[in-house]
């Protein structure tokens, strides 16, 4: 087996990798740019290389036309749609697999942790304390007042493999959660008491935080907008590490402007990054941060560990046969 990796990669799955064949390793985070498809075609094929993978460059058709030797691809991450043509790979018989929940708990954690930013102002409190400025005990109880998560509810927008670890943590804060999720059945979630399936208005209505874990596509684009953030109680906050898009961003501003929401978490956005006349570098009721939901090594930890699970067995069937 020889095998091209374009993707970030843990050391460990690196030496099992070695252990089945000659591996060129080049990540995009070493290199700082991703591989034109044309030329990425056209190295599998002068190189030989029999196994791809890679996270974020792109595999046309015209990629997998220029190397007809590419037999396996492994893409680290969920959406493999949006990056490799999948009708094409198939016609060849490329088989390609990726990592669906690699980043579920660190995306999971980095919503709770916006949820407590928003809930106990850590940000603004840290910013003034490195200001210098130390608040009297006065300060303490009213500009610092904050709210606590316990006895709250939450209304989780998708109930994937983010959702459902979102729900488990917050369970652990005696939250009270509300999922609304049409896609799934729920005879066989096997849901805890604590979690119930609601309609997606009386989620709004109900929850003290609101916190979007779909995925983005024609039914969910502006999935959040100005009609259903008037239903959410000017108390409630809005946290998004999943897809810009699924929020209609001028409704959310006039909401947090005009004081319908408490606040909000983003971690995505439209523009990326923001220009420093963005209108959310104005708002001291919003806390950001720049796209950092999987931003953790453990992500490429489990990543790695899935991807060369699944060569693993590739290559044990393609011996045996």
């Amino acid at each position: 087996m020889k095998c091209l990796i374009l993707a970030p990669f843990h050391f460990d799955a690196l030496a099992r990798l070695r252990q089945l064949g000659e591996v060129v390793y080049e990540s995009w985070l070493d290199t700082g740019q991703l591989t034109d498809p044309e030329e990425l075609g056209a190295r599998l094929a002068a190189e030989a290389f029999d196994v791809l993978i890679t996270e974020a460059d792109f595999i046309f058709e015209e990629t997998l036309a220029a190397a007809p030797g590419l037999q396996f691809i492994g893409v680290c991450r969920g959406d493999v749609g949006q990056h490799v043509d999948m009708d094409a790979a198939a016609e060849r018989g490329v088989i390609v697999v990726n990592t669906p929940g690699r980043n579920a708990v660190a995306v999971a954690e980095l919503a709770i942790g916006l949820m407590l930013s928003l809930a106990r102002k850590i940000p603004a409190a840290h910013t003034q304390i490195r200001a210098g400025q130390w608040q009297s005990a006065v300060d303490n109880l009213t500009k610092w007042q904050g709210i606590e998560l316990y006895g709250r509810t939450v209304g989780l927008i998708g109930y994937g493999a983010i959702g459902r670890a979102v729900a488990k943590r917050l369970l652990a804060f005696e939250m009270n959660v509300l999922v609304y999720d049409p896609y799934i059945q729920p005879e066989a979630l096997n849901l805890p008491p604590e979690i119930h399936l609601v309609a997606l208005d009386d989620l709004l209505h109900q929850s003290d935080f609101v916190s979007l874990h779909c995925p983005l596509n024609e039914e969910t684009s502006g999935l959040i907008g100005a009609r259903e953030l008037a239903l959410m109680k000017p108390t409630a906050y809005l946290i998004n590490t999943a897809r810009a898009a699924l929020v209609d961003e001028a409704a959310l501003l006039a909401a947090l402007r005009e004081k319908h929401l408490a606040g909000a978490g983003l971690d995505v956005h439209l523009i990326e990054p923001l220009p420093p006349n963005s209108p959310w570098l104005q708002l001291d009721s919003v806390v950001l941060t720049p796209h950092i939901g999987g931003a953790t090594g453990d992500v490429i930890r489990h990543h790695s560990e899935m991807i060369v699970a699944e060569i693993e067995r590739w290559a044990n069937a393609v011996n045996v046969t």
